[in-house]
């Protein structure tokens, strides 16, 4: 039997309750967070709308992301201009290339959380949401 869809994401951080409140301010995820509004929040997991995850190793020598970073976190979003406009008004840095976009593939632009962590923002095309 397969698996059935990511169960958690767990990394180290200097000040983890910082980061959490972090996450849950500007992106709203985290535990007690909804993004399907027919779920019921729960004290301990983000209870998210199902969809596309791409998981994808990368070769180690990779420039997508930074070389002293293991891994970047990629998340999906419904409304990407909607989402910048927010983290603008919050003072936070965003980093947009026109060369990541493609009519297939979607949009996106990168954030980095108060640790440093690269945080990818995907637009999938409208007919993969």
């Amino acid at each position: 039997m397969p698996v059935l869809g990511m169960g958690g994401l767990f990394f180290r951080a200097k000040d983890p309750d910082a980061l959490s409140a972090w996450y849950k301010a500007h992106l709203g995820i985290g535990a007690g967070c909804v993004t399907d509004p027919d779920q019921t929040a729960d004290e301990w997991a983000w209870i998210t709308q199902g969809g596309p995850m791409i998981f994808a190793p990368f070769k180690a020598d990779t420039d997508y992301f930074a070389a002293d970073k293991a891994f970047m976190i990629n998340f999906r979003v419904a409304d990407l201009d909607g989402m910048l406009a927010r983290l603008r008004e919050a003072g936070i840095a965003i980093i947009t290339n026109a060369d990541w976009d493609h009519p297939d593939v979607g949009r996106f632009a990168r954030i980095h959380d108060p640790e440093d962590n690269a945080i990818e923002l995907w637009e999938p095309p409208t007919r993969a949401l």
